[in-house]
């Protein structure tokens, strides 16, 4: 799988730009400020239909514009397709193909990203949400129907914790209603659950020896589920539910106190351990970043044999975060077989025989050149 074509219109810095890409490996040199991570963003986007630098979409809409669009042509499974996505004051257009999809979930896994930003070295040490939303975005792209339970438990979680506001203030005393919409939240927080499992049980067989090979066989890596609920990731989904059910029952006084909901997937987490150690607590920075790449590549792995194609990878100024060992085993493992973009200030300093075939481009104030 790799994206031969970009083209931009009215996106961040960019009034209009068009891209061919190198099927291996593309370097995106700039100053800071200049446009290379909006470049990674507009990929990004154009996976995911959303920015992984702000929910708000009219910032990624140039001043004054009343639209912006980012077009790719991609290579998948041998064959060429556009993909296209239009964000307006009206709402957000994907396009699959020159066909508009009506569901997100429709869309997505169209093309496959995965991305690794600084930011993402703060997977391990970083707050609950950002493993969770690391889980949703990496689950979504192989099961798209994940997008569709997700979007569901996230309207009906807001409804709940509204009528439990209401319930709280005294305003409503419409118990029966919480139940209706309790029954509703638990169907679609077991699915959930039921697929984070599996989806960890897959990336525990890549990360595991990945960890083990890039710390010099030193060290064994661990990765827990930590949900708000006493389940096993052998309980089926019916089992969950009503262990989910008794739960919210057990909860349901303390849930109208507080006026939200207690328990459920938007508050669980993943727990990395090193040697039997919590890395976030006593992790050292280096083990810190050692998990996280092993995380990251270990995404690589899973996708290709979830999806049976590698999916495209950007290094968004990571390069000069990791030292050389943790360098030269990514650029390593990926060579030659994932198509990469990677965006820095200077290849000075990178000193690899993979970037040796690498495309070239300079950003300067929203324009490239080659």
């Amino acid at each position: 799988m790799h994206i031969e074509q970009l083209k931009l219109r009215n996106f961040r810095n960019y009034d209009g730009l068009e891209m061919e890409f190198n099927n291996k490996i593309n370097v995106i040199i700039g100053e800071n400020a200049q446009g290379k991570t909006n470049l990674m963003e507009a990929i990004y986007l154009l996976a995911f239909t959303k920015s992984h630098r702000t929910p708000r979409e009219k910032e990624l809409i140039q001043w004054e514009k009343e639209y912006a669009k980012i077009e790719g042509r991609i290579t998948k499974r041998n064959q060429s397709f556009p993909l296209e996505i239009v964000l307006s004051a009206k709402g957000k257009k994907a396009k699959l193909n020159r066909l508009e999809q009506k569901r997100l979930s429709d869309y997505i896994g169209a093309l496959n990203v995965v991305m690794f930003a600084p930011e993402d070295l703060t997977l391990v040490k970083g707050a609950p949400q950002i493993r969770r939303r690391f889980i949703d975005m990496e689950l979504g792209q192989i099961q798209p129907r994940y997008i569709y339970h997700l979007g569901q438990y996230q309207k009906i979680l807001k409804q709940r914790n509204h009528l439990l506001k209401q319930l709280q203030r005294g305003k409503s005393q419409d118990h029966t209603m919480l139940q209706v919409i309790t029954d509703q939240l638990v169907e679609h927080a077991a699915t959930l659950l039921e697929r984070r499992f599996v989806f960890l049980e897959l990336l525990r067989k890549w990360a595991s020896p990945i960890h083990h090979g890039i710390s010099r066989e030193l060290e064994r890596l661990e990765i827990k589920y930590s949900p708000t609920i006493e389940v096993s990731e052998d309980d089926n989904k019916e089992k969950i539910e009503s262990i989910y059910l008794n739960k919210f029952q057990q909860i349901q006084e303390k849930e109208i106190e507080r006026g939200t909901s207690l328990i459920g997937p938007h508050r669980d987490d993943l727990l990395f351990y090193v040697n039997g150690k919590d890395v976030q607590t006593y992790g050292s920075q280096g083990q810190q970043r050692t998990t996280a790449l092993s995380v990251k590549l270990a995404e690589i792995e899973l996708i290709y044999n979830e999806v049976g194609e590698y999916p495209i990878l950007l290094l968004d100024d990571v390069l000069s975060e990791l030292d050389d060992y943790r360098q030269s085993h990514l650029l390593h493992t990926i060579q030659g077989k994932v198509q990469t973009f990677v965006s820095t200030t200077s290849v000075d300093g990178i000193n690899h025989e993979t970037l040796n075939k690498a495309e070239l481009f300079r950003v300067r104030n929203g324009e490239v050149e080659k």
